[in-house]
Order: C-alpha cells, then structure tokens, then sequence
C-alpha cells in the first residue's frame, strides 16, 4: 500500500488522481491533502478517502471547512505553511504536485527536501526554479511527470541511453484556436478559449492551450527533466492521440500513443516505474483512422517563441515570463484584456527585466513579484 499526499486535490488533476485511488483502493492510500478554496468539494472528498492532515490554501476559509468536517477525525491547517506541511507529511512515499501557478513552488520544494519522489504536474515549478529543483532533487529523489507529453517522453526513455536521443518531438493539439485566422483571433472570448476540442483542464491550463504558451512552458520544463543539450522540437498533432515522440541517432522513432485522459499518465506516475491494470477504454485506431501533423504557427501563437526565448536568456527570464502569463491569463478571464494583449504584456514584461541569477529561492521569487506587478501596470495601461 502506497500512501500518497495531493498538493490540490479539487483541480482536474487532483480529480484525476483522486479517481485512480478510488479504482486501486488496494494499491493506494491519501495520507494529507490541500485544496485553494473550493470547501464543499474539498470536504467530500476528506469525507471519502480519510486524510489525516489536510490544509485549505485560501486562510479565510479554514473556519468554514472546520464546520463542515466537524464529525471528521483530520488535523486542518491553512496557507502556505500548511501547504508545506502536507508536503512533508511523514508517511506518504510519494508527493502529487497539482497546484497551478507559481503556488506549487514552494510545497514542491519541501517535498523533495524532506526526501519525498514528486509527481509533477505542476510545470510552473521546473519553469520558474528549474535550476534549483534539480539540485535539490539530484541523488534524492525522482521527479516524474504528469504531464501526458513529459510522461509519454519518460516512458520512450525507459532503459535507452541518453546519449543515444538525437531529437525529442514534443506534441501539442494546436488548441481551439488552431484553423482561426489572426484577424478571428482578435474578437476570441474566454468562453471560446475554454472550449478546448480533446481535453478538460482547469480554466488556466485550458487557456494556456490556447495561447499556445502551455506548449511553451512544456518546452522548458523538457530542457530541465531530460537535459538541456537535446534537442526539442514542437510539432501539431490535432488528434492528441501521440503525446510525444524521441528521435535517436539512428533515426528510429519511438512514440507512446494512447487516448486523451490524463488518469492515464496520473497512473503511470503513481506506479513508477511499474504499470496496473486501469479500467479505461483502450485506444482503437480504426475508429480514430489517421493522424495529423502540422508546423506551429509562431505568428498566429507568439507565446511558444517567448518561452523559448525566456529558457535562451536564463536566469530570472523564465521565472517573470511565468509569473507575467499568469497575470495576464487571469485579466483575460476577467475581461480586463484582448485575448492577443496575452503576449504582448508578457513580451513588454520580460523585455522591462533585469535578469539575476537564479541562485537562491528568494531571487525567484522576487522576480516572481516584479514580474507580476510589471504586469499588472502594464494591464493597467491597454485597459
């Protein structure tokens, strides 16, 4: 039996994960979990699956879950403190990572420095600290990726040499936006932006899709968990049917397909490195008949070259271009700005930015706060 704790149980991973504990209750135990502030789904589930430890994110709200939970026998902590503390809970082997942002940070952090493996799909934690992560982790513990394309590359590496990887193909479905023209992106809603064809995420990953930035942010993350001197290349594939692929020397391409649901590579990183039986339908490629590929249009989705342009500065760069997309993908939920304005405020944040080094935890997240009030000035000015 594995005890586990879920670094936001309430968002689509946490879900996610929390559904593959139900179908394994043999394999599987939730020793602690966090959430933001979503209370009543967040007590349902403490009712459900008995954590002893919990912590609720949004403070406010600790006394609200207190009251609903009055008959549960669970510790309740709040903030980021008690993000920390279900981090480091002392009896799960195996950390989830699904808190979006910036936020998952510091608890991921703490995971692996109390000697815990983490399941990561909080991407913005390698995007920001990449450097530091991995020192931290290096020799200690294994980091295992959630995302389906970081996952798929995991599984295509599975005893091959990394010397002999010529090329990492990094997929991407194009998102909602991918047949528009530019000018029928100047007039998208966040209605249509959250519309994603192949996946159901949270409303920030969906509309990182859309911008294209998810694939960027992926692109980073890639350098960190499989090496910075392989190449990464991003190709199209409107299908989501192949998550991503590895070219080696010899040419030969190896691909790990399967269908779009992330309980999928949930399961792979809860059972690392062995593989369970999971009750879901198999992929039947008579029914999907072809699979497509196309070149990203940088144009049309100028977040991918951001990114890319972020990880080649260094330093400080990625952790501002995070927090800046952050900023400017909720203004766009609250229609404070144009869909395009997205990267345009993040390309005048990071050009704006003095990069450090990325040496410390506090210089991430200073620049993490510089960038987000650059930002927030810089929404101030288009609205």
């Amino acid at each position: 039996m594995k005890m586990i704790s879920i670094l936001g149980s309430t968002g689509s991973i946490g879900v996610n994960t929390l559904d593959v504990v139900r179908c394994n209750p043999d394999r599987f135990t939730v020793g602690a979990m966090t959430a933001g502030s979503n209370i009543e789904l967040f007590a349902e589930q403490i009712k459900e699956f008995k954590p002893s430890l919990v912590s609720i994110f949004n403070s406010s709200k600790r006394g609200a879950l207190k009251e609903l939970l009055q008959s549960e026998d669970v510790e309740i902590l709040s903030g980021e403190e008690g993000s920390v503390k279900v981090a480091t809970y002392p009896d799960a082997l195996l950390v989830v990572s699904a808190i979006v942002g910036s936020a998952g940070l510091v608890p991921s952090l703490a995971a692996i420095q109390s000697g815990k493996d983490l399941a990561l799909a909080n991407k913005e934690t390698l995007v920001a600290a990449g450097e530091l992560v991995l020192q931290e982790a290096k020799d200690r513990v294994n980091i295992i990726p959630i995302d389906s394309e970081h996952s798929a590359i995991l599984q295509v590496l599975n005893g091959e040499k990394q010397d002999r990887v010529k090329k990492i193909i990094l997929t991407g479905s194009g998102g909602p936006f991918r047949t528009f023209t530019r000018k029928q992106m100047e007039s998208v809603t966040a209605k249509e932006a959250l519309n994603h064809p192949n996946w159901e995420m949270g409303d920030k990953i969906t509309i990182d899709s859309a911008t294209m930035m998810n694939k960027g942010l992926e692109y980073i993350e890639a350098k960190w968990l499989f090496g910075c001197d392989t190449s990464i290349e991003i190709i199209i594939h409107p299908q989501s049917i192949i998550h991503s692929m590895i070219e080696f020397v010899d040419t030969s391409i190896i691909a790990q397909l399967g269908i779009p649901d992330m309980r999928v590579p949930i399961t792979y990183a809860l059972t690392y490195p062995d593989r369970i039986d999971c009750e879901l339908p198999s992929l039947d490629l008579k029914i999907i008949k072809q699979l497509t590929f196309e070149e990203p249009d940088y144009e049309k989705f100028p977040c991918i070259r951001l990114a890319q342009d972020a990880l080649k500065t260094g330093q400080t760069m990625p952790a501002v271009l995070n927090a800046a997309n952050e900023v400017a993908v909720q203004a766009f939920l609250n229609e404070s700005i144009l869909f395009q304005d997205i990267a345009e405020i993040i390309r005048a944040t990071m050009d704006n930015h003095k990069c450090q080094p990325v040496d410390t935890l506090e210089a991430v997240q200073s620049a993490d706060r510089w960038a987000r009030e650059e930002a927030r000035k810089l929404i101030t000015v288009v609205h």
